[in-house]
């Protein structure tokens, strides 16, 4: 019997969906990858198909994770990114053999060199952290509103005024908080 973890947070931008693979870091932590296979899991949802991960590899994916979310919220509050963190991402980054491919209809895929080569995985991942962080996409870091996550999400709204990793998350737990004081203080 499998055991139970807790579900995915997915999301259209990949380093920041990487780094929510640990949520709620200010409150009750939720580690949403805690075995080698359940990160093979998650990088097959993203396209990153690996046939296993080590623990070893695992500890390095995790290493990546925190490095991407201290760069991207230093980024977001306009703090100089933590040279550690710039190391560790452009190591994933330089140490991988994927390739981005085009398929027939006209999207990008990354094709990894090997099908149980982890390093390629977190290659794409810190290339893509890279992209959002240097600022060349279109779009904006921010941090979470939620005073027990304040993750770091791309936002890509028009108005680049999200206050919420996930709104389905974090935006509804907030807006039925402020409901439910709102209705606390009425007679």
């Amino acid at each position: 019997m499998r055991a139970s973890f807790p579900d995915f947070r997915l999301g259209s931008v990949l380093a920041t969906s990487f780094t929510g693979t640990l949520s709620e870091r200010h409150g009750d932590a939720v580690e949403r990858i805690p075995t080698p296979q359940r990160f093979v899991d998650w990088l097959a949802v993203y396209g990153l198909v690996v046939d296993s991960c080590t623990t070893t590899q695992l500890d390095l994916a995790r290493e990546l994770r925190e490095s991407i979310h201290a760069a991207a919220t230093a980024a977001a509050v306009q703090e100089a990114l933590p040279a550690p963190a710039v190391h560790v991402i452009n190591n994933r980054s330089a140490q991988g053999r994927a390739a981005a491919i085009l398929t027939p209809d006209g999207k990008r895929q990354w094709q990894l060199s090997s099908t149980s080569c982890v390093e390629d995985a977190l290659s794409v991942i810190a290339a893509d952290a890279i992209s959002i962080i240097s600022g060349e996409r279109d779009g904006k870091l921010a941090l979470c509103a939620s005073p027990t996550c304040q993750a770091a999400f791309f936002d890509t709204s028009r108005s680049r005024t999200r206050k919420w990793c996930d709104m389905n998350t974090c935006g509804n737990r907030q807006k039925k908080a402020r409901f439910t004081a709102n209705h606390r203080k009425k007679p």
